[in-house]
């Protein structure tokens, strides 16, 4: 266990590294730590931030799998078993994420104006489906009902894949990046789409620019919907761990 030079934790406190050496004939990695008392670990804007300052201190310096605000264990030799016992699945995304750092890329609407386009589109679709129908009767009491439910599934297919063509969008727009990447469709109604990338640190700052043109040229094609780039951060959405 060693204490880690110029870095400081939350409020001021001490860091420290506790090794696992489980496995000689490699590299062996680590955990860094700080003593805190439960009733200290409150889940505020100001230890949030704070902790995020961290990490990022951390990740100037080491490669890094940030774990969540609030971790707590009850000893270091707890630690150093715990890096024993994932010590294959800590390598292997240390390994996947090394040199590398993740930029987010949220995509937003107006909601309602998005819907109201879409449910236009949608109303279209439910005319022609009308005008073709000849298996359900004018008299039919399930006809209305029918109807109802195919309005919902155009519309759901149809904000789908409006989604859909803005992700291949970007993903056209990211080849020449040579990035590892993950989307999240609809996380709300608003926010269409949230992505991330990872890329190599070494060349972070000239694909970065790359990566603002194309984000631009994304903005000027959907002026109906707001493109919002962050980064360069840890890579927060990378580590793809389950402890046991």
């Amino acid at each position: 266990m060693n204490t880690v030079a110029g870095i400081r934790g939350i409020s001021g406190a001490g860091l420290e590294a506790v090794f696992s050496n489980c496995h000689p004939d490699v590299t062996g990695i680590s955990a860094v730590v700080s003593d805190a008392d439960r009733k200290d670990i409150i889940p505020n804007n100001t230890n949030t931030i704070e902790y995020a300052g961290v990490i990022d201190k951390l990740f100037q310096q080491f490669t890094l799998l940030p774990v969540r605000y609030g971790s707590l264990m009850e000893s270091n030799g707890i630690v150093e078993k715990l890096l024993e016992r994932n010590y294959k699945e800590i390598q292997q995304n240390l390994q996947k994420v090394e040199n590398k750092c993740e930029f987010g890329l949220k995509v937003f609407c107006d909601s309602e104006k998005l819907h109201a386009e879409l449910r236009a589109k949608a109303e279209v679709q439910k005319s022609m489906f009308e005008e073709k129908d000849d298996e359900v009767s004018e008299n039919s009491i399930y006809k209305d009902y029918l109807i109802k439910k195919l309005k919902i599934f155009r519309f759901e297919e149809l904000l789908s894949g409006y989604v859909d063509n803005i992700i291949e969008e970007i993903t056209k727009h990211l080849v020449p990046l040579d990035t590892i990447r993950k989307f999240k469709k609809m996380p709300t109604a608003a926010n269409i789409i949230d992505a991330d990338f990872l890329i190599d640190k070494e060349v972070q700052w000239k694909k970065k620019d790359v990566l603002i043109r194309s984000v631009k040229e994304l903005q000027d094609k959907y002026p109906g919907l707001s493109f919002v780039l962050s980064g360069p951060w840890p890579p927060y959405n990378f580590v793809d761990i389950t402890l046991k």
